[in-house]
């Protein structure tokens, strides 16, 4: 997201190069274009203006300093706009009360309520350890009810049956009594939303969250929408004492103005962020972090998070012993560390968070031809023997043809995969020898796919 701001705020970098110190001069034509960047990216105007008389303040006059340049040190007073704006530090759920803490969400419809309740309780069990229940007031959806109870059930949380013909206060109330009853430590409670707002559909929601005094209200909100959604948000915080706002489909194709807006225009923080369908994808909003991911430095923390939970750590030790052993890299270790990379949400999403220049590698790959590149490499390493696995060296002319024909491709596509092993083989050889800068040169290599 904010792919334009970032390529923009690059070329603002540039033009500055050479200048001994940020003067109003020539900075005005660099927030010229920076303006025109959040504008596109459908930035809320009264956001834009403030952002902009900001940096304009705290940047004229700035020294350069060291090794900085103009236009690094016109980056780092941006960096600082940027979180202050987005709210400068994550703020998390709030539990300080007597269990259970009562978690009310509302929203548009269409806006991922449903999977972000079992999204959020996933989040909460496994990141947080807290025993979470869940329930559906959605009284008018068809199948609404049935939906929250197939995702609790993926996300491994406790699910509290209600029905059509009930009120969503006694609906909640029940839930808040079987919450109590049972010892869980969160109940998420999913509200219905509408296709626009309506006066029918606040007065609900305030009976609602009057009946059951929630410790948190969350607004889920699509970041697709860009302005609409501030908007939104807005109208919903004039409703209801709203605590906090998740943004979902973040990953998507938006311009990414909701995220720099939301916070400004409720003065409520962004707690999380939703991306892709899993029900694992849903992150802490770190605000200092997205600003960096849109000067496109790149998101180190999150990466490494991401890491801590898509790897398996039983496996990671298994093969830490392997390499060090010296009994070496095979294909089977090859086709692991695709699926450990799978489960970290795909090379799309490790990109995203990487500094832009080795994003950039990514702009190899036509749009949408990840899974399918994936899908391609573990099909041809299934079309091998388990000895063809273990010692790719045995794989001469007449096994890459059987290989192949396997597999459904090409030979040249099979030369090309094991080309690419022959360049991870030699990383992980760096690797267990402690030749970590080599092995940073040669990064590129590792990346199934990339040439």
């Amino acid at each position: 997201m904010l792919d334009n701001l970032t390529n923009r705020l690059a070329r603002v970098m540039k033009t500055l190069k050479g200048e001994a110190r940020l003067t109003e001069a020539n900075i005005s034509d660099a927030l010229r274009e920076v303006r025109m960047a959040l504008l596109e990216a459908d930035v809320a105007l009264p956001v834009v203006k403030d952002f902009i008389a900001a940096v304009k303040e705290k940047a004229v006059g700035e020294a350069v300093i060291g090794s900085l340049s103009p236009g690094q040190a016109l980056i780092g007073v941006v960096h600082a706009e940027l979180t202050r704006i987005m709210g400068d530090a994550h703020e998390g759920i709030n539990f300080n009360t007597q269990p259970p803490a009562i978690v009310l969400m509302a929203g548009l419809q269409g806006a991922g309520k449903t999977t972000t309740v079992g999204k959020l309780g996933k989040f909460l069990k496994e990141n947080h350890k807290k025993k979470v229940l869940v329930v559906s007031c959605d009284i008018y959806r068809p199948a609404a009810i049935e939906q929250l109870k197939s995702v609790a059930a993926q996300a491994g949380v406790d699910f509290f049956p209600s029905t059509t013909g009930e009120k969503p206060e006694a609906i909640a109330a029940a839930a808040i009594d079987w919450a109590k009853r049972h010892y869980h430590d969160v109940l998420l409670v999913d509200t219905a939303g509408r296709l626009a707002i309506d006066e029918e559909m606040m007065a609900e929601i305030k009976r609602l969250h009057a009946a059951i005094d929630p410790i948190e209200t969350l607004f889920v909100v699509d970041a697709m929408l860009g302005q609409d959604a501030v908007n939104t948000a807005k109208s919903f915080n004039e409703a209801l004492p709203l605590t906090g706002v998740v943004l979902t489909k973040l990953d998507g194709d938006a311009r990414g103005g909701a995220a720099l807006s939301v916070r400004h225009i409720t003065g409520k923080p962004i707690k999380f962020s939703g991306v892709g369908e899993k029900l694992s994808g849903l992150e802490a909003f770190h605000p200092e972090r997205m600003a960096s991911r849109i000067l496109g430095m790149g998101d180190v923390l999150s990466l490494i998070e991401d890491a801590r939970k898509g790897l398996d750590e039983e496996k990671a030790v298994a093969f830490a012993k392997k390499l060090k052993s010296g009994k070496g890299f095979d294909l089977n270790d090859f086709k692991e560390q695709i699926g450990q990379m799978r489960n970290m949400g795909g090379l799309s999403a490790l990109m995203d968070k990487m500094p832009a220049q080795i994003a950039q590698m990514a702009g190899q790959l036509p749009a949408g031809a990840e899974n399918k590149m994936v899908g391609r490499v573990e099909g041809i390493i299934n079309s091998m023997t388990p000895l063809e696995r273990a010692k790719p060296e045995l794989i001469k002319a007449s096994r890459k043809r059987r290989i192949a024909m396997g597999a459904g491709v090409q030979v040249q596509e099979v030369n090309r995969l094991l080309n690419q092993f022959e360049q991870s083989q030699k990383m992980m050889k760096m690797m267990s020898k402690g030749g970590i800068g080599k092995l940073m040169r040669g990064m590129k290599g590792m990346l199934p796919g990339m040439r």
